[in-house]
């Protein structure tokens, strides 16, 4: 028997056809859910391990997908080697999305799981088994790419009930090829909550911040025309956080462009910048929040 304490832990794994983008969400009444749960690699498969969690199956699994074995047959090559295989809950897509999903008659109740066609879905000190299925239809029902998927999977989880003692951390991790900071990596999403009373609230907000400064993911029809109107909520709003001295003269010159460049750098956002006289409508709304909490 582990001494180590279980993760009552919900979690996702899935495989986006069209990016073919790999991801793991999970919330957990534990801390740092995301330095033991999640494992992926771009182009190969995507691992859960929870309950009493077995780190070792998460590079165990790549290595078995890797060579072409079938996440059914990944997950019984690895029961068949743990001594403490009732105990544990573990979660497999792989980089065609194929899924398994395998529960211990061991975990702790309610404890199953949900294999669907891209995603499987599982859990253990749940409320009820509606978690799971929440989990299940709101990745099937949700419009748009992975992490917005697999965020909304987590949020149904936690209004079916979740996690019957609580929560404490959540984890997003997604893996796109060359897709890491400068392409270095394939961690395109990497982000944890570890420790907070709403971890599923709190992992949103991080990835919404996330997303505006790192991802490049934006819609094409979200765009803002660099016309008077909006010219002139600019130059006011960057006059209101100290960085324009000028007329809100509703065009774009020299000065104006550089206080909004200026901006954009200090914020990290430097690579939301745009030549063709438009914004792309996240940077701009990012500006107006800043400015309405600054005028606050």
């Amino acid at each position: 028997m582990s001494r180590y304490p279980r993760p009552s832990t919900f979690s996702i794994v899935a495989f986006d056809p069209k990016t073919k983008d790999l991801g793991v969400a999970v919330e957990s009444k534990f801390v740092a859910v995301g330095a033991v749960v999640p494992t992926a690699a771009a182009r190969v498969g995507a691992i859960a391990t929870q309950a009493s969690a077995n780190t070792a199956y998460g590079p165990k699994a790549l290595a078995m997908l890797r060579r072409g074995v079938l996440p059914k047959d990944v997950v019984k090559r690895l029961l068949q080697a743990d001594k403490e295989a009732s105990q544990r809950q573990v979660g497999i897509v792989d980089a065609r999305g194929r899924a398994a999903s395998y529960t211990g008659n061991e975990c702790f109740a309610w404890a199953g799981h949900v294999v669907g066609k891209n995603f499987a879905a599982q859990g253990n000190i749940l409320a009820s088994e509606d978690v799971v299925k929440a989990m299940a239809h709101s990745f099937e029902l949700t419009e748009g790419d992975l992490p917005v998927r697999l965020l909304a999977a987590l949020s149904a989880g936690q209004r079916a009930g979740g996690d019957k003692r609580g929560q404490q951390s959540a984890a997003l991790l997604v893996v796109r090829e060359r897709g890491g900071y400068g392409g270095l990596n394939d961690r395109w999403i990497d982000i944890r909550v570890d420790d907070h009373p709403a971890p599923i609230e709190e992992l949103v907000r991080i990835f919404n911040v996330y997303d505006v400064t790192l991802l490049t993911r934006e819609d094409p029809n979200d765009v803002v025309l660099l016309k008077p109107d909006a010219v002139r909520e600019i130059q006011a709003g960057l006059a209101t956080l100290g960085l324009y001295r000028g007329p809100t003269s509703g065009k774009f010159d020299a000065k104006t462009k550089a206080a909004f460049e200026a901006w954009a750098e200090v914020n990290n956002y430097e690579n939301k910048l745009r030549t063709d006289g438009k914004v792309w409508g996240s940077l701009f709304r990012a500006l107006k929040m800043q400015v309405a909490a600054a005028s606050a």
